[in-house]
């Protein structure tokens, strides 16, 4: 896990040392263990490393491959590197080092650009290609890893974050169409673009190459999350069989390491899952206790240590904990908005970020976490609404009424009410757009002409199109990104069990029925776990998600939040007049004034000169 930088001169210019050693200095927190930068020509790949697999100077890049002259710079962990490995020593490959990055390129000698799809991981990485002329770069399938690049005067720039291609851009400005998304759409995360005009993102199960013959890219989709027919049919048992045998070695696969791994926990159904089969097999491979770590909410209503310590006492895992207060949070705001790099929907990325924190203070390099498991296994109540729909529309009135009594008994209170939002919601596209929670007149026309359908797909189109929806374009993108950030401002790697692809494209695929059953979500985990985990976790209705005590975080600061968004310069260009008095801001939801907060302090900390 790392930092990648490169740079790509224009045609008849030199890479220069300078600058991708300016972009490699920028990501140092990625990558404390050590630096590199290799220049050629036109090329230069700059890298920071955060040792996990191959502790030694042998694993150390950018990396040369002596036989092909293949240069890489790679972030991420192939977890299968090991299996990979063998298959290539049979077809006659040598290795030197004990490191994932030549397993990487070994791959791409033998398999070329297809090698990607032979990779259990998560990654970003570019290739010199000397032999053909190309560089050529990947995103692992689900955009574990970012992947951001720029094309500026000088050159083709790409690299981890977004401020490593900052000084390579001459005006700083905000995309316009980006921010209206955001504050009306509430769309938080753009696969494509960038809140800065001109920087842009390599999406999730894409590829990247960058022509030296003609100095011109293209971008090409090489994995494409789709139903499998083969999995559809399985029935209960065979589906829990086979969803029980994957998802443990998922979690074995993500603690291969040379250094120490936790897990992040707390007390929900995913991380206590992925904590309970961690620490068996972290035992019995090392002798020692697993450790986890949690985030303890000073707000009563949003605390889940009480959950999460049933899991630490029956697990015997050491415990850290943190518990961030309205003074932490305040104190931590200029810094988790430079971390983040874009403006964010919502105060639960500080719990995260403390999180994260306490995790490097600790000395615990590697986390495992819980992200994917609600998007594959229909976690979000939401998804009762369209399995209805479904089953209606299908004509089985009987899975219908089941559906319903199943949430009355079952749901937490208020589940059935619930369910007839979600139903008008996600099906009236009029009520969807009303209810965005904008005062008319807040934002300028001009402003509001930039608006689009970001999630580049309608609803309706069925529970599976919905979930395939926000995994690869609404959801899941933005919990990557506040993950990657999070972690890596302090040096932690962060491994997904739930995002293991065998286990998404499983998770995804069989049936509804065994996802959702009696009014509860994620049903295939629960019958997974209930005879390892106790029976008020598994089987508990009220879920949190992974929140902050944001209601009061926000009271507390009220007047340092208002001020910041009447004093923004660019919230001033896009609301009307008198839209940012006081009592005009006092009258906004929760949700929009953050966003509009979280805006402001983006644009001052990364000094946004205006709107494209």
């Amino acid at each position: 896990m790392c930092g990648i930088a490169g740079f790509i001169a224009r045609a008849g210019a030199e890479a220069s040392p300078q600058v991708i050693q300016q972009m490699t200095d920028a990501v140092a927190h990625r990558g404390p263990d050590g630096q590199g930068i290799w220049c050629h020509g036109p090329v230069a790949f700059g890298h920071r490393r955060l040792a996990i697999i191959d502790l030694s100077e042998m694993g150390k890049q950018p990396m040369t491959d002596q036989q092909t002259g293949c240069v890489v710079t790679y972030n991420g962990e192939i977890y299968n590197y090991l299996e990979l490995k063998e298959e290539l020593k049979s077809l006659g490959h040598q290795f030197i080092s004990g490191s994932d990055t030549e397993v990487l390129l070994k791959a791409y000698e033998q398999w070329g650009t297809d090698c990607v799809r032979r990779f259990n991981g998560m990654w970003a990485f570019a290739i010199f290609d000397p032999r053909q002329q190309i560089v050529f770069c990947s995103r692992d399938r689900f955009g574990v890893k970012p992947f951001y690049f720029a094309e500026t005067p000088t050159g083709f720039g790409f690299g981890s974050e977004i401020r490593q291609l900052l000084p390579l851009i001459e005006n700083r400005k905000a995309d316009l169409r980006v921010v209206m998304n955001f504050l009306v759409l509430r769309v938080a995360e753009d696969i494509e673009n960038s809140f800065f005009a001109g920087v842009r993102k390599l999406p999730g199960g894409h590829n990247l190459v960058f022509d030296l013959n003609n100095h011109a890219h293209r971008i090409e989709r090489y994995y494409n999350l789709e139903k499998r027919e083969d999995i559809a049919r399985l029935d209960a048992r065979a589906a829990l069989e086979e969803f029980d045998q994957l998802f443990q070695d998922a979690v074995r696969l993500r603690l291969r390491s040379d250094v120490k791994v936790g897990t992040c926990l707390s007390g929900g159904m995913d991380s206590s899952s992925i904590a309970t089969l961690a620490s068996d097999i972290y035992r019995a491979d090392s002798g020692q206790a697993f450790s986890a770590i949690t985030a303890i909410s000073e707000d009563p209503a949003t605390d889940e240590s009480a959950f999460a310590r049933q899991i630490v006492e029956q697990s015997g895992l050491e415990w850290l904990t943190v518990k961030p207060d309205g003074n932490a949070f305040r104190d931590a705001i200029d810094a988790v908005v430079r971390t983040q790099e874009e403006p964010f929907a919502g105060t639960s990325i500080f719990m995260q970020y403390f999180v994260m924190e306490r995790t490097r203070q600790a000395g615990i390099p590697v986390l495992l976490d819980g992200q994917g498991g609600d998007e594959t296994l229909l976690g979000y109540e939401r998804y009762f609404a369209d399995d209805l729909v479904e089953a209606l529309l299908s004509g089985r009135p009987g899975r219908a009424i089941s559906n319903v009594a199943g949430l009355m008994k079952n749901g937490r209170q208020g589940a059935l009410k619930s369910l007839l939002w979600n139903l008008a919601y996600f099906n009236i596209p009029g009520l969807r757009t009303s209810g965005l929670g904008h005062p008319r007149g807040l934002f300028l026309k001009e402003a509001m002409a930039s608006c689009t359908n970001a999630s580049g797909e309608s609803q309706g189109k069925g529970l599976y199109a919905l979930q395939k929806r926000e995994i690869e374009r609404t959801n899941l993108p933005v919990l990557l990104r506040y993950e990657d950030k999070n972690s890596m401002a302090h040096a932690v790697e962060t491994r997904l069990p739930f995002l293991d692809y065998r286990l998404v494209e499983l998770s995804t695929s069989v049936a509804t029925e065994w996802k959702l059953k009696d009014g509860w979500g994620k049903h295939l985990l629960r019958k997974a776990m209930e005879k390892r985990m106790p029976a008020d976790i598994v089987w508990r209705k009220h879920k949190f998600g992974f929140e902050s005590p944001e209601s009061k975080w926000m009271r507390q600061h009220a007047a340092a939040i208002d001020t910041a968004i009447a004093g923004s310069a660019i919230v001033r260009s896009i609301c009307g007049k008198g839209a940012l008095e006081p009592q005009s801001l006092a009258g906004l939801n929760q949700g929009l004034r953050w966003r509009l907060f979280s805006l402001a302090k983006w644009a001052e900390s990364f000094a946004i000169s205006g709107t494209a």
